[in-house]
This record gives structure tokens, C-alpha cells and sequence, in this order.
């Protein structure tokens, strides 16, 4: 074999990198590991492709790999198909090094993964470019993949932040519009029920002092059941109290989900924040035509206040739970009704104080999540819903709001077919 002269190649050197070259013959493997050396590479060696396998088991890996195509055992060719199934090595571009010159040989090669081939007898010139400009192409996807990353996190916090103040701007302004006219109706009934026991009273002095009116009175007081309407309407007013009362409730519960008029972390109630997204999810639990209804079990433990933005943990609650509900009517959807009325769908929330921290856990008993799928699950618009049911989202939007806004953890554990639990883990200051 030829080698050209390195002290004729005039050119800046390449940025350092480990090259492990994976060649039978001593003499290939001690040449090419002179002059990689030269060029400040870090050179890695391997006599089979059964030893290049082993050799990438451990935690290091090379930047790129010279293979050998023909060798005894393990070619060339199985090798690099080896490489390319492994999820950790798919990404280390293969060049492979051959005396053959057939073209079918080397589209071969390329439909296996690899990215190019050098000729022998070796040049040295045309070896350190061809490994250089790859090392080069390599090291700009990484850079492009890392921006778009950046750029796909950005792009996620900015949709969560709308989506927060959206969701806050709606549910404070029906909370704004609900309010006044249920304290116009509350302020009233306190009227109402004034003016009704006056009339009452006076009605009272009437039959004391006429017992005996006359009889277009009498059939008019027959007809209408005078006694019970007396004894009823006060049993009315008492109920539209309560209804106003419960109204007034809900008000409260929508103002404490949205928190618009806050800035920065508050010290927030947890259970709260809990209450009023059930409240706001309420009709979803309810049985429908198509499914029974869900049933809530709640676990409440004795929750110190939390230092938090209570809007935003507020909307974490509102994409888990959505997504248990979603979950439990995907598998009502998929299997038979009477069958579901025996297992009926089911979340459990559970919270707790462990040490300083503030643990929240959301289960349902849907369909879960297979290990393909669970990988991806916090991914910006990575869905497994129908098209229309989901952006993608939500699970993205309450890490980035629990990890990064509040250096919490948010974690799950799941079983296909068994459902799905996730762990939220608050900082309590």
C-alpha cells in the first residue's frame, strides 16, 4: 500500500476526535493509526467486527468508525447493520475502507448507513479530508439538533404561556360576568324574604280577625292551597339561598383556578387548586350515553402552603386530569358497554408531605402507555390521540412548568392496559 507524505499535506489540523478503525490486518490498523495520530485524532483499534461490537458496549463511544468490508467472522457489511440497529451507535457515521471497486458492492454499503467509503491502497490526503469534512458534517447536525431543541422549548414555553393566560383570562372573566348578577340576586333575597314574612303576617291578621270571609275568597283559598303555599314558599326562598350560596362558591373556585390578578410565586393551598379544576371538570365525571360515569377517589393528606405560581400549577392539574379522562373514555370507546359497567373508569388523587417536599399523584385505570411511546411522552406535540382531540401539548407544557419554573419532578409510572400514574414533586419553599 501507498501512503502519501504528511509533511506534503499543508492544511489547518481537524478538530480533535476519536476514530476507532476496525481492520484485520495489523499492518492497515498500525498505518492508518500513524498518521490519525499525527493529526491529533485519538485512535481506537479493533481486529474483527465481533471486537468493534463488544468494544461499543461501553459508556465512550468514537466519533466515527473506519470499517474494514471484508473480514473473517463478522464482515464489513453485517457489522455496520449491527451498528445501525443500535439506537446508542445509529448515529456514528461509518466509513467503510475496501480494496473493491464494483459499484454494487458500495451501494451496498451505503443503504446500510454508511456515509462513504476510502479506497486501498490508502492515500493519506484523501483518508484526512473524507474524515475531517464528516467529523465536520457530524458536528453541525449536532449543533442544528441542539438549536432546534433550543427553538422547540422556546416555541413550547410561549404556547404554554398563552395557553395559561388564555385559560385564566377566560375562566376570570365568566367568574367577572357570573358575579354580578349573582350578588345582585343574593343581595335581593335577603329583601324577598322581608317583604314575604310581612305579607305572611298580614295574611296571619286576616284570617285571625275574618275567619269566616266570603265564599269567593273561600274557593280561591281552596283552589289554591293557601296553607301549603304559605308553608312552601318560605322552603323556596331557603333553596335559592343555598343555590345562590353555591353559585357564589363556584365564583370563588373559578378566581382561585385563574389567580389573574397575581404576579410572581404566592403561598398557595394546593387542595384549592385541586377543588377547582374538579369544579371546572365536573360535567366530564358525570355518566353519559356512551359511557358510565368516572369515579373521583381523593386521598388528601394535611399540605402545608406551597411557594408557587398557583395559575400555572393549576393548569398542571387540568392536563393531567384532562388526559385521565380522555384515557378512560379511549377505552369505553374500544371495548364493549356492559363490560365497562363492571370496570368502570376511575381517578385517584392522592397527595402528601415527604420530607420538604409536596407529592401529588394523579392516576387513572385507562389503557396506559407502551415503552415505545413512553420515551416520548413529554415531547412538544407528541400525541397518541385522534386527530382534532389534541395538539400534543399538555404533558410538554406541565414538565416545563414543574421542572423548569418550579425545580420540581414530574414522573410516572404506567402498565399498558392498566392505566397511568403521575407523580408531581413540589419544592414546598
Amino acid at each position: 500500500m501507498t501512503i502519501g507524505d504528511p509533511k506534503n499535506f499543508i492544511n489547518d489540523p481537524p478538530s480533535r476526535g476519536i476514530v476507532l478503525v476496525v481492520d484485520d490486518n495489523p499492518a492497515n490498523l498500525q498505518v492508518l493509526s500513524s498518521f490519525l495520530d499525527q493529526s491529533s485524532f485519538e485512535v481506537w483499534a479493533a481486529r474483527s467486527g465481533e471486537k468493534a461490537l463488544q468494544r461499543l458496549e461501553n459508556d465512550d463511544l468514537p466519533d466515527l468508525i473506519l470499517l474494514d468490508v471484508m473480514m473473517p467472522g463478522i464482515n464489513g457489511f453485517e457489522t455496520c447493520k449491527h451498528l445501525k440497529s443500535n439506537p446508542r451507535l445509529q448515529d456514528i457515521p461509518v466509513i467503510f475502507m475496501t480494496a473493491l471497486s464494483e459499484t454494487a458492492e458500495k451501494v451496498k454499503g451505503l443503504q446500510l448507513g454508511a456515509v462513504d467509503y476510502i479506497t486501498k491502497p490508502f492515500q493519506y490526503e484523501e483518508v484526512l479530508v473524507r474524515i475531517e469534512n464528516h467529523l465536520k458534517l457530524r458536528n453541525l447536525t449536532k449543533t442544528l439538533s441542539a438549536k432546534n431543541a433550543e427553538l422547540q422549548q422556546t416555541q413550547t414555553q410561549l404556547i404554554q404561556a398563552e395557553k395559561v393566560a388564555a385559560l385564566g383570562q377566560l375562566t376570570a372573566g365568566i367568574a367577572h360576568e357570573v358575579n354580578n348578577p349573582i350578588n345582585f340576586i343574593a343581595g335581593n333575597l335577603n329583601f324577598v324574604e322581608q317583604y314575604v314574612q310581612q305579607v305572611l303576617s298580614l295574611l296571619y291578621l286576616y284570617q285571625k280577625y275574618f275567619p269566616e270571609p266570603p265564599d269567593e275568597i273561600q274557593i280561591v283559598i281552596q283552589k289554591g292551597e293557601l296553607n301549603f303555599l304559605l308553608d312552601d314558599l318560605s322552603k323556596i326562598i331557603q333553596s335559592m339561598r343555598v343555590g345562590t350560596e353555591r353559585v357564589t362558591e363556584i365564583v370563588s373556585y373559578l378566581n382561585n383556578f385563574s389567580r389573574h390578578r397575581e404576579v410572581g410565586k404566592k403561598l398557595a393551598n394546593l387542595h384549592e387548586g385541586l377543588e377547582s379544576t374538579l369544579l371546572i371538570l365536573g360535567h366530564r365525571f358525570k355518566q353519559k350515553a356512551h359511557h358510565p360515569a368516572i369515579q373521583l377517589v381523593k386521598e388528601y393528606g394535611k399540605l402545608p402552603l406551597v411557594e408557587c405560581f398557583p395559575g400555572e400549577i393549576n393548569q398542571v392539574f387540568m392536563n393531567l386530569i384532562c388526559n385521565a379522562i380522555d384515557a378512560i373514555e379511549e377505552t369505553y370507546k374500544s371495548s364493549d358497554l356492559d363490560i365497562n359497567y363492571q370496570h368502570a373508569g376511575v381517578i385517584k388523587i392522592k397527595t402528601e408531605v415527604v420530607g420538604e417536599q409536596v407529592i401529588l399523584r394523579i392516576a387513572d385505570n385507562g389503557s396506559g402507555i407502551n415503552k415505545a411511546e413512553s420515551t416520548k411522552i413529554f415531547d412538544a406535540f407528541y400525541t397518541t390521540k385522534p386527530v382534532g382531540k389534541g395538539t400534543g401539548l399538555g404533558l410538554s407544557i406541565a414538565y416545563q412548568i414543574v421542572v423548569n419554573n418550579h425545580q420540581g419532578k414530574l414522573t410516572y409510572h404506567s402498565q399498558p392496559g392498566e392505566g397511568i400514574e403521575f407523580i408531581i414533586e413540589l419544592p414546598i419553599r
